[in-house]
C-alpha cells in the first residue's frame, strides 16, 4: 500500500477547498504571530547580540594571554603570572555571562513560543467551528486534529529555537569576517571564495527539504486521520471482526510514512557532511595562510590564534544550518497545511448588512427551493424547485421515502447550507440577509443523532441556559415527562454521559436533547426523527409533552412513527425532492393516496415504519 494518490488526493482536496495551493514561503505570516510579544522579542535579541560579543570577546583574551603572558628570555620562556591571571578572569566573565544570557535568551523565546502557539490554536479552533457544514462532509476528522494539533507542535522547535539560531548565526558570521578583516585579511580573502559554494548548496538543500518533509508531514496527517476515525468507529469495527483489515490499513499507513521519513532523512544527511568538508578546507586554509603570516612576521602567534577562533565563528555555524534547516522544513512544511486551513473561507457567511433579529413570529416559506449538496452537480438536486409556506405556529409533520429531501429542509432552514436557486425566507427575511447566529438562536433543531458532552447531564443541559440552576433544568426534564428516565439513572442529573453521551443509552441521550431544545425557548422548532429511539411506552409519555412543547411556536416534525405526527396540523408527504401531498392526517387518509397506503401500512405493522423513515 503505497498511499501516494490517496495523499495527493487529500490534498489537493484540501487546496480545492481554500481554493488555492499550497503556499511554499510562509515563515513571513509565521512569524507575524510574534508581534504580540515585541517585549519578550525585544529581550531576545538583546540577549542573542550580546551573547554574541561575549563568544567573540573570548578569543581577545587567549592573545593577550599568550602575546602578553609569555615572554622569551634566552631559552627559557617566563609566564606573565598577573596577565595570566587577568586573562583567566576575563574568560570566566565571558563563559558566566554566556551561560546567564542564553538562560535569559531561552527563557523568553520559549515563553514567546508558547504564547504564539497558544494562539495559533485559538485562532484554529475558532476558525475551524466558524467553517461551513460542507467542509466537514468532506474533510477527514482527523486530518483537522492534526493540523490543530500535532502540525502546530512542529512549530514549536523553531519558533523557541529557530529565531535565536538564526540571530546568533548571522551576527557571529558577521562578526567573524569584520574581526578576520582587521587582523588578517589574506586569511579572509582564502576564505571567501567558499562562500558562493555554500549558499548554492544551502538553496539546494533547503527547497529539496521543503519537498521531502512536506510529504512526510502529509504521510502523518494521514496516520492521525486513520487512528481518530477508527477509534471514533471502534464498535462498528469490532462488530465487523474488522480488525486485520484495520491493522492492515494502519500497517501501510505506517510504511508509507517509514518510507517518506527515511527518504526525508536521506536527503538531509548529505547536508551536514558536505558542511563539515567546507569546514575541514577552511581551517586547512587558515593553518597554510597564517603559518605563511607568522613566518613572515604579518601577524603574531595569538593573533593565529585569536584567527583560529573567529575562523569557527566563520564556518561553525554553517554545521549547525544542517539541524536548523531540517528543522526549519519540518515546521515550515506544518506551516503550510496550517495556512491552508486558515486561508479556507467559510461557504456560508454573513452579508455585510447582515440583520439581527429580537423578535421572531416563525413564519417561514421555501420559494422555488432547488439545492445539491454538490454544487457541481445541479443536476443531482436533492430538492427541485420546492415550494412550501408554513404559517406562525403551525405544526407542520414530515413524511417520505429516505433520501428524498425531508432532512435537507432543515439543514437549509437552518442555514447549514445556501440554496442554489429560490430562497428560504423567516418572517419574510431571506435567510442569507439574516446573521447566522441570530437566525439558529431563534431556531431549536433535535436530530436523530444528537451530540452530547463530555460532562453530567446537567452540564449539558446548561449548553440551552447557560445561567440557570440546578432547579430549573430538573423542572424542564419533569415537564417534558424525561425525569421518568433520567431520575431512575445510577446518579440521576448527575450522571457522567460519557465521550459524546456513550454511557446513556440512545433514547436517554434523545431526551435529554429534547430538554435542552425547550430550555432554549426558541421560536421554530425542529424534531428530525427525535423519537425514533425512544420505546412505544416512553413515546406515550412524551405525547402530551411534545404537544406543550410545540405550542405556540412553529414546528417542523420528520418521523417515521405515524402516531408522532398524526396529530400534527398539516402533514406533507415528499419524494423526489418535491411535495406530492399536502392536508391534515383525517384528508390525506381520505384522498387515498401514497400517505394512505403509508398509514395502512403502519397500521397493519407490514413495514410502514421502514417505507417513511429517512432524511
Amino acid at each position: 500500500m503505497s498511499g501516494g494518490p490517496a495523499m495527493g488526493a487529500d490534498l489537493a482536496m484540501e487546496q480545492e477547498l481554500a481554493g488555492r495551493g499550497v503556499e511554499r514561503h510562509v515563515f513571513r505570516r509565521l512569524f507575524g504571530f510574534l508581534r504580540g510579544g515585541g517585549k519578550r522579542l525585544s529581550i531576545v535579541l538583546g540577549a542573542e547580540v550580546l551573547l554574541v560579543l561575549t563568544i567573540v570577546g573570548r578569543p581577545w583574551f587567549f592573545r593577550y594571554a599568550m602575546d602578553d603572558g609569555f615572554a622569551l628570555d634566552g631559552d627559557k620562556i617566563s609566564a606573565d603570572q598577573q596577565v595570566l591571571i587577568w586573562a583567566a578572569l576575563g574568560l570566566v566573565a565571558m563563559w558566566t555571562a554566556r551561560f546567564a544570557l542564553v538562560g535569559l535568551s531561552q527563557y523568553h523565546s520559549g515563553n514567546l513560543a508558547i504564547d504564539v502557539l497558544g494562539s495559533l490554536r485559538r485562532r484554529l479552533s475558532e476558525h475551524v467551528h466558524a467553517l461551513s457544514v460542507r467542509y466537514f462532509d468532506r474533510t477527514k476528522v482527523g486530518r483537522i486534529v492534526a493540523r490543530a494539533d500535532r502540525d502546530v507542535d512542529s512549530l514549536e522547535p523553531i519558533l523557541i529555537y529557530g529565531l535565536p539560531a538564526v540571530l546568533a548565526t548571522v551576527t557571529r558570521f558577521g562578526s567573524a569576517v569584520v574581526l578576520l578583516a582587521i587582523i588578517a585579511p589574506g586569511i579572509l580573502l582564502w576564505l571567501l571564495p567558499l562562500l558562493p559554494t555554500l549558499a548554492l548548496a544551502i538553496i539546494i538543500f533547503k527547497r529539496a527539504g521543503t519537498r521531502l518533509w512536506g510529504h512526510v508531514a502529509e504521510a502523518k496527517s494521514r496516520v492521525t486521520a486513520h487512528l481518530v476515525e477508527t477509534i471514533t468507529g471502534v464498535r462498528v469495527i469490532q462488530q465487523a471482526v474488522h480488525e486485520s483489515g484495520n491493522r492492515a490499513s494502519y500497517d501501510g499507513l505506517l510504511s508509507e510514512l517509514d518510507r517518506r521519513a527515511v527518504r526525508g532523512a536521506f536527503g538531509w544527511a548529505w547536508f551536514q557532511p558536505f558542511t563539515f568538508v567546507l569546514f575541514t578546507l577552511g581551517m586547512v586554509v587558515v593553518l597554510v595562510k597564517g603559518g605563511q603570516l607568522v613566518a613572515d612576521d604579518a601577524i603574531t602567534v595569538g593573533e593565529l590564534t585569536q584567527c583560529l577562533f573567529y575562523v569557527f565563528l566563520f564556518l561553525g555555524p554553517l554545521v549547525e544550518l544542517g539541524d536548523l534547516f531540517e528543522r526549519g522544513a519540518d515546521a515550515n512544511a506544518a506551516a503550510q497545511r496550517i495556512f491552508l486551513l486558515l486561508d479556507t473561507e467559510p461557504e456560508v457567511r454573513d452579508a455585510d448588512d447582515a440583520r439581527e433579529l429580537d423578535q421572531v413570529r416563525g413564519e417561514i416559506a421555501y420559494n422555488a427551493v432547488s439545492f445539491a449538496y454538490d454544487p457541481q452537480e445541479t443536476e443531482r438536486f436533492v430538492l427541485t424547485d420546492f415550494n412550501l409556506s408554513i404559517p406562525a405556529g403551525q405544526t407542520l409533520a414530515v413524511v417520505g421515502p429516505t433520501g428524498h429531501g425531508k432532512s435537507t429542509m432543515v439543514q437549509l432552514l437552518a442555514r447549514f447550507y445556501d440554496v442554489q436557486k429560490g430562497s428560504i425566507t423567516l418572517d419574510g427575511h431571506d435567510l442569507r440577509s439574516l446573521s447566522q447566529h441570530s437566525l439558529r438562536q431563534h431556531i431549536g433543531v433535535v436530530l436523530q443523532d444528537n451530540v452530547l458532552f463530555s460532562g453530567t447531564i446537567l452540564d449539558n443541559l446548561r449548553f440551552a441556559r447557560p445561567g440557570a440552576d440546578e432547579s430549573t433544568l430538573i423542572a424542564a426534564c419533569r415537564e417534558l415527562g424525561a425525569d421518568h428516565v433520567l431520575e431512575r439513572l445510577p446518579d440521576g442529573y448527575a450522571t457522567e454521559v460519557g465521550p459524546e453521551g456513550r454511557n446513556l443509552s440512545h433514547g436517554c441521550r434523545q431526551l435529554v436533547c429534547l430538554v435542552r431544545a425547550s430550555l432554549a425557548d426558541p421560536a421554530v422548532l425542529v424534531l428530525d426523527e427525535a423519537t425514533s429511539a425512544v420505546d412505544l411506552h416512553t413515546e406515550r409519555r412524551l405525547q402530551r409533552a411534545l404537544r406543550t412543547l410545540t405550542a405556540g411556536r412553529t414546528a417542523i416534525v420528520i418521523a417515521h412513527r405515524l402516531s408522532t405526527i398524526r396529530d400534527a396540523d398539516r402533514i406533507i408527504m415528499i419524494r423526489d425532492g418535491r411535495i406530492v401531498e399536502d392536508g391534515s392526517h383525517d384528508e390525506l387518509v381520505a384522498r387515498g393516496g401514497a400517505y394512505a397506503e403509508l398509514h395502512e401500512a403502519y397500521r397493519r405493522g407490514e413495514g410502514g415504519d421502514a417505507d417513511a423513515a429517512g432524511g
